[in-house]
């Protein structure tokens, strides 16, 4: 009887640990960030998933509302809504000026 009750608590503190666990999610920009952190911060999107965000991103350019997302594959208004406090948008930096540039030789004195 003993054992059953314990069973029975550990799985009550299990059961009240979940919803924390989704809270682990944290803010990402889908218009900068990498597969695996894309798969990492939103909830129900695993690899393949973040993958199709990311060559969606490479082929159409950068998100302008959490709401493109839902032209990318696989991604439905259930997963937006789950996710829509974590998706950021800022663009991607451009490259600067300096490094697109081809460099100079320095001058010989």
């Amino acid at each position: 009887m003993k054992n059953r009750g314990s069973r029975a608590l550990v799985q009550s503190l299990i059961v009240s640990l979940l919803p924390a666990a989704a809270a682990w999610a944290g803010p990402v920009n889908v218009n900068t960030a990498d597969v695996a952190s894309i798969a990492r911060e939103l909830d129900g999107i695993g690899p393949a998933k973040a993958q199709a965000i990311v060559e969606y991103r490479q082929k159409n350019g950068a998100f302008r509302t959490p709401e493109d997302l839902l032209k990318v594959d696989g991604i439905g208004q259930k997963v937006l809504d789950q996710n829509r406090g974590n998706i950021r948008l800022d663009k991607a930096a451009a490259p600067a000026a300096a490094a697109a540039a081809p460099k100079k030789a320095a001058a010989k004195p």
